[in-house]
């Protein structure tokens, strides 16, 4: 692609159009908000390239780094600078305290009116062209003069800026580990102006595989592993609007082989968050949506141990520091002086894992144990059938996500009511859970010999009587935060008559932990 600025102005009848759109991007306003820069911690670099998009390169760099260190890429939103988005999202607290170079790629008003990153332009998304192969190269540069950890390379941006990131993920999966729109939208979710205004909004609706297709095609025959991907979105943001958060989760979840329905959901400062796991367990998309949050970058000002950044126009309080939890996710935490752990209790809610829920029939003595048949049709069985056979159900949960060695407050078990016969309770009877700290049986799917294996411990809390909706357990504590959690449910006494229960199974049996 030509590389000289006069192609770019070439293009500015057409820009013109953005002096609503993309001033609506960030908002009206955000030409006044430009943060006066740190002049000693920020850097200009030239000479990275041919730069063929005709960007600027800033970078901030701790002293005395050293090599082999993350990188950290962050795109400005339009109409600021690199110098109004290192301290402000709070980026520079983290590479300072936790040791990791800081990459700021800054847009040209020549290349755009309100100096947003092109992220509808076909020539800047590509990989190999435009303003994605300027990153790509200012990238390299960082590397070359740094030594940093080829393998965690990762990218964050705002609104504009998070839609280049999301250019960056799909173009250069082999460059990026991982990254965080923040307020942004999907990998060619626009190709010109005009498209441009329905994906901000009211959002453009694919499919998911619509999405994934669209990022494999920017770098077609790729067989490596994919970026992992922290998306964040305000819930009153009507300049992009939040259904771009879900599309945007469709995007990256397909693209990773994983579906819609997060593995663990739970609240962070009082905010929704929900982790997507792929095939292996491993994390590969998360989210938090911002209660209350217009179109912004999260952050929390103070000098607390999770606190960042400097609250102004669009870099807004909300009590939570997106540069943390972000550099969490990515794992930049493991070095230099990093912040001890947040106080407070921690909430996860895991649905049962299906393929591995079922039923055990067996006799009263527990004798001629074998799996039910009907899991599939009806769910999981407790109680005495009408065959005279008694039933234990097996619900199979993934608690890795508790962090190892967490000292586990609470956990109870929440189950659905799908059909039953006659009452598993009547005269005193209690339908009790027997825990597991790993898995019942030689293996994880319910087997025969789930009926009478041992428990971590049994009769540990009990289901109350109920015949619709659902029922919620008292309270235990055995929890495995390696891998996987199993509850066995049984009455306590074998009924003498028919009197069972069918419960439904995976997404609708819910296993909370609650941690600190």
């Amino acid at each position: 692609m030509d590389a000289h600025p006069s192609r770019k102005k070439k293009r500015l009848p057409a820009v013109a159009v953005l002096l609503a759109l993309l001033a609506t991007l960030l908002g009206a306003g955000w030409t006044a908000f430009a943060p006066a820069a740190r002049a000693a911690s920020l850097t200009e670099v030239t000479g990275f390239g041919t730069n063929p998009g005709n960007l600027r390169m800033f970078r901030y760099v701790p002293d005395g780094l050293p090599t082999g260190r993350p990188l950290v890429v962050a795109l400005h939103g339009c109409t600021q600078s690199a110098a109004a988005f290192d301290t402000e999202t709070g980026w520079t607290t983290w590479a300072d305290r936790w040791g990791f170079a800081l990459l700021l790629p800054q847009q040209q008003s020549g290349n755009n009116l309100n100096s947003c990153f092109n992220w509808f332009e076909s020539a800047d998304i590509g990989r190999g062209s435009g303003e994605a192969l300027s990153v790509k190269q200012m990238t390299d540069r960082m590397k070359s003069d740094l030594g940093s950890d080829p393998s965690r390379v990762h990218a964050t941006g705002l609104s504009a800026g998070a839609a280049m990131t999301n250019v960056m993920l799909a173009a250069y999966p082999d460059v990026f580990a991982s990254g965080a729109p923040v307020a942004g939208l999907p990998y060619a979710c626009a190709t010109s102006v005009a498209a441009a205004y329905g994906c901000m909004s009211p959002g453009t609706d694919l499919s998911p595989a619509a999405w994934g297709d669209k990022v494999r095609a920017a770098y077609p025959g790729y067989a490596g592993p994919w970026p992992a991907v922290s998306v964040w979105q305000g819930t009153r943001d009507t300049t992009v609007v939040p259904a771009n958060m879900t599309e945007t989760v469709e995007q990256w979840t397909h693209v990773h082989g994983a579906d819609t329905t997060p593995d663990t959901s739970d609240t962070v400062a009082g905010h929704p968050h929900a982790v997507y796991r792929d095939s292996a367990g491993r994390p590969v998309v998360e989210t938090y949506s911002i209660t209350g949050m217009g179109h912004g970058q999260p952050v929390d000002p103070g000098t607390g141990a999770e606190q960042c950044g400097v609250a102004g126009a669009y870099i807004l309080d909300v009590d939570l520091c997106a540069a943390y939890r972000i550099g969490q996710f990515w794992g930049l935490d493991d070095s230099g002086t990093p912040p001890p752990p947040g106080g407070g209790t921690k909430t996860v809610v895991l649905p049962s894992r299906a393929a591995d829920d079922g039923y055990v029939k067996a006799s009263a003595t527990g004798a001629g144990p074998a799996a039910g048949p009907l899991e599939g049709t009806y769910g999981v069985a407790v109680g005495r059938g009408a065959d005279g056979l008694h039933n234990r159900a097996l619900l199979s949960f993934d608690t890795s996500s508790v962090p190892d060695g967490a000292t586990v407050k609470r956990a109870f078990l929440t189950v659905a009511y799908g059909s039953g016969s006659g009452d598993p309770w009547a005269s005193g009877n209690r339908m009790v859970l027997d825990v597991r700290s790993g898995c019942f049986g030689a293996g994880c799917a319910t087997a025969a010999d789930d009926w009478s294996a041992a428990a971590s411990v049994s009769g540990v809390a009990e289901i109350g009587r109920f015949a619709s909706g659902t029922q919620t357990s008292a309270d235990f504590t055995t929890v495995n935060d390696t891998g996987t959690t199993q509850v066995r449910l049984r009455l306590a006494s074998a009924p003498t008559t028919t009197a069972y229960v069918f419960l439904k199974s995976g997404a609708s049996a819910t296993l909370t932990v609650q941690w600190e």
